[in-house]
């Protein structure tokens, strides 16, 4: 670390503190301990949530995506997230074995505010829990049983400094390195780009579920 960052590092909370002043009052009354009905209403209205774990040694941010409403409020304290098919790593999935504590960031498109959940969850592959999310007649995996202890909604000024929704902003995918490009660089040849380019839309349109 050079000499610039070591005179202005911030090292302790009052430091830290002194830069930013005063929480913004709004910024703390929004902030409660179960899912509020208008907090609800926003699960129901998200196809998307980032699950963010932490085991011995690991961090995880896992992207979950499904129809609408996927993720299930079945009481103001518990939340239900099935597990579809993924790449098997399971990294999260062994963090959450090591350390339950769980963060939940929803996502709605063409909305600007997003939602933040804490708590901590557990693991069940209780048969009757998993028919509830049978989707052309699959089950997940196992269900991730989210036990509620904040819950607050991010104003909207991240995804507006992003304009996030624009569609005048969307990529072309071939603007960027395809999936087998990446995977054949950073393995160094390993996995045969075109041939994986190739596979993928199949594969992901029969392992969605």
């Amino acid at each position: 670390m050079n000499d610039i960052d070591a005179k202005h590092r911030i090292t302790d909370i009052a430091m830290l503190e002194s830069q930013y002043g005063t929480p913004y009052q709004p910024a703390l009354v929004k902030e409660v301990d179960y899912v509020h009905p208008v907090y609800r209403t926003f699960i129901e209205a998200s196809p998307f949530v980032v699950l963010s774990t932490s085991g011995e040694g690991d961090l995880d941010s896992s992207p979950r995506g499904d129809r609408a409403g996927f993720v299930t409020v079945e009481d103001d304290k518990t939340l239900l997230i099935p597990d579809r098919p993924g790449n098997n790593r399971f990294d999260s999935l062994r963090n959450i074995l090591e350390d339950p504590r769980v963060a939940l960031f929803f996502l709605i498109p063409g909305i600007g505010e997003t939602l933040r959940i804490n708590g901590r969850a557990t693991l069940s592959v209780d048969p009757d829990l998993l028919s509830r999310f049978v989707v052309n007649g699959k089950p997940p995996r196992l269900v991730i049983v989210v036990h509620v202890e904040t819950v607050f909604f991010q104003c909207s000024k991240a995804v507006v400094r992003a304009d996030l929704w624009n569609p005048e902003k969307r990529l072309e995918r071939s603007a960027l390195p395809s999936t087998g490009t990446m995977l054949a660089e950073v393995s160094k040849g390993r996995v045969n780009a075109e041939d994986y380019d190739a596979a993928l839309p199949e594969r992901v349109r029969t392992m969605l579920y």
